[in-house]
């Protein structure tokens, strides 16, 4: 089926704050539209929206046909304890539901008693349920995943595995593979590329680029941005704004900088022609104050002629004067844009390591049916290394050993002295749970006072309202922020970043880039941002896969 999804004068946002109004947005089939904007701007509230889980402030979003399927994935993958890969499959499908409808509406086909006044036809009810269920591919989804498993290479774990168990990698492959079997006519994804490899992102760039329908995605992955979007929908948080680019990413970075360019020359050349007309009425307003005092002191009581040029003179003036007040008020106002917030931020620096960071001779881990190793190198002070790998190589264990937080199994693994690890882990670890952010931030950082912990946070764009909540409640991005936040507050040596792209925005990632560019230590970067590979400086490259890592 072909579908049109079409917002019309949109607000959204949470308790008593807008975040955008007056969104007007159409989603015809082939259109692939990426939504950017800063964390915070409201990218995942208007998806929410589009696929109707959450009701606009004002506006209405409209389906064309009524009964079209809209697919939308979140940003993180909801784990329900108990439920295996193949209900989460179901579930995300949509087949889950519509086979439910449907087993009701058949129950309530079969029921002979009487029917209520304005109650639907029992069989209408059932001939719906039944489209939908064989619209969504119910009928032979159960055929279709081992297929699909298999191709994402998930056949080890198989269908009747627990969604609780699975690591953060493969969860993401899962809910590709919950994509592929789908057959909505229009899907909405939320940062689908966090915590897909290689591999993975291919797989999803070929499915996005296949699709007939349209499709509306938030990504902060500039490659699959470049690579994939028909357009861009840009939610400019700073200015109160919403604007959509025709064209793909790159084009879109260009657009945009000409636009606000043109807005910044346009509001300079406004300001600049107020004040002239400004200061040349007030100079007009002083030469006719001072004319009518002028001439009242040197014009006698009896000389009617002069006293009264000197009336007709000030009146010229002050002509004069209203003429350049209307001029100003004439003026097309233009408003002056909003300085936009910029996250800037440094990496705090600890007193230099041992020449030798790490050392791994011969070490090997062991866990099940999976083996790391046998792995002999060496990490130096000040090297640079790029972790690359696809999801379950051992990444993850391999930065485990080096930095002294597993024993391998065989062979030994050493750290160097004097070292000071920073690290932003994969599942931002550090900030989960209850306790409020403020209070888990004081105790990473016990020197800090309160006061200090709060205007730290301030700067990485976390304010009262952030600080005083529980960490877990926060956003996957607000809470890389406060893992920044506290590399910065930390002196470090030797920096592990764990795909630290994942839910950062475009302008924080490029910051991160900035930050690195100057710190001294030591690097490992795990990342299958392609971009950032190519954007960071490193002296090394180190690919894992099978179980082996080899240098490039």
């Amino acid at each position: 089926m072909t579908a049109t999804l079409v917002a019309e004068g949109i607000s959204g946002g949470y308790a008593h704050r807008t975040l955008f109004e007056n969104v007007q947005l159409t989603v015809a089939p082939g259109d692939v539209i990426g939504v950017v904007g800063v964390n915070g701007a409201g990218k995942s509230t208007l998806l929410r929206i589009l696929a109707g889980a959450l009701a606009p402030q004002a506006g209405v979003v409209h389906r064309a046909p009524t009964d079209a399927f809209i697919g939308w994935l979140p940003q993180e993958h909801e784990r329900v304890e108990g439920e295996t890969v193949a209900g989460y499959i179901a579930r995300r499908t949509g087949c889950a539901q519509a086979t439910t409808d449907m087993d009701e509406a058949a129950v309530a086909l079969g029921d002979t008693s009487p029917r209520k006044p304005g109650e639907a036809d029992p069989a209408d009810v059932y001939n719906t349920a039944l489209d939908r269920w064989l619209a969504s591919g119910a009928a032979d989804l159960e055929e279709r995943v081992p297929a699909v498993l298999e191709e994402l290479g998930l056949t080890h774990i198989g269908a009747e595995s627990l969604m609780t168990g699975l690591s953060g990698g493969q969860a993401a492959r899962v809910g590709l593979a919950a994509l592929k079997l789908s057959r909505f006519d229009i899907v909405l994804l939320d940062e689908p590329t966090n915590d897909l490899d290689f591999a993975g992102l291919e797989q999803l760039e070929a499915f996005v680029s296949g699709l007939r329908g349209g499709v509306v995605l938030v990504s902060h992955d500039r490659e699959f941005l470049a690579r994939c979007v028909t357009s861009v929908f840009e939610l400019d948080l700073a200015q109160g704004r919403s604007t959509l680019f025709g064209g793909g990413y790159d084009a879109f970075l260009q657009e945009r900088e000409v636009a606000r360019q043109h807005r910044r020359d346009e509001y300079e050349q406004f300001a600049s022609t107020k004040a002239d007309l400004v200061s040349r009425a007030r100079t007009q307003r002083e030469w006719s104050s001072q004319g009518v005092r002028n001439a009242m002191k040197k014009a006698p009581d009896s000389d009617k002629l002069r006293r009264k040029a000197a009336s007709e003179s000030s009146e010229k003036q002050a002509q004069k004067v209203r003429q350049m007040e209307s001029r100003i008020r004439r003026l097309d106002e233009v408003e002056e844009p909003r300085k936009e917030w910029k996250l800037e931020f440094t990496i705090g620096a600890a007193p230099r390591s041992s020449s030798v960071v790490a050392i791994l001779n011969a070490a090997e881990v062991t866990q099940g049916d999976f083996t790391l190793g046998p792995i002999s190198l060496q990490l130096n002070a000040g090297e640079r290394v790029g972790i690359t790998g696809p999801n379950g190589a051992g990444k993850s264990t391999l930065l485990r050993l080096l930095l002294g937080r597993q024993e391998p199994s065989s062979g030994s693994a050493s750290l160097g002295s004097s070292i000071a690890i920073g690290e932003v882990d994969q599942a931002r670890a550090k900030f989960t749970g209850p306790l409020p952010l403020a209070a888990v931030f004081e105790n990473e950082v016990p020197e800090y006072a309160s006061g200090e912990v709060r205007t730290l946070l301030a700067k990485f764009g976390l304010k009262a309202d952030h600080v005083n909540r529980a960490a877990g409640e926060l956003s996957p991005g607000e809470r890389t922020r406060a893992g920044l936040a506290l590399l910065q507050a930390r002196g470090v040596n030797v920096l592990v970043l764990d795909e630290p792209t994942n839910h950062l925005d475009l302008p924080a990632i490029e910051q991160l880039e900035e930050a690195l560019e100057s710190y001294e230590g030591a690097l490992l970067l795990v990342t299958h941002d392609r971009r950032m590979l190519d954007s960071v400086q490193l002296t090394r490259r180190w690919h894992v896969e099978a179980g082996k890592v080899t240098e490039l």
